[in-house]
């Protein structure tokens, strides 16, 4: 289950620019949140979530 429409609206505005002024460019931060919450939802470790989440080393703790 992903974020709503609705609650991507409310958050996104609190998150940084994916467009850093050093470094390359972050990940989909909706991406990165969605698998937060399901690691949180379902207890998967970050080395089992799906490929719908993209490569776990570029989300938290990878």
């Amino acid at each position: 289950m992903s974020l709503t429409d609705t609650q991507w609206a409310r958050i996104e505005p609190l998150l940084p620019d994916r467009a850093p002024r050093r470094g390359g460019r972050w990940r989909d931060h909706r991406q990165v949140i969605d698998a937060i919450a399901f690691k949180y939802r379902t207890g998967t470790a970050w080395m089992d979530l799906p490929e719908q989440f993209g490569s776990r080393r570029a989300l938290p703790g990878g």
